[in-house]
């Protein structure tokens, strides 16, 4: 099992990712990695991810702003 982050535009569209992670063992060790590291995804132009087990799409999309309810 590999969990993976999706990268996007805030329309959806995917986007290469400022720090590109290598897939996750754990969905706990995946959104660690979101939590320790959405400042510089958001600066470097993703502004929001949705996360996969293997091909089957977990959660998200979920909004890197903070200002974001």
């Amino acid at each position: 099992m590999a969990w993976t982050w999706r990268f996007e535009k805030s329309d959806g569209t995917e986007t290469e990712p400022a720090l590109t992670p290598d897939e996750f063992t754990t969905q706990g060790d995946a959104e660690s990695w979101i939590g320790e590291f959405w400042k510089e995804l958001l600066e470097g132009g993703a502004e929001q991810v949705t996360l996969f087990e293997d091909t089957t799409k977990i959660y998200g999309p979920m909004s890197l702003s903070a200002d974001q309810g």
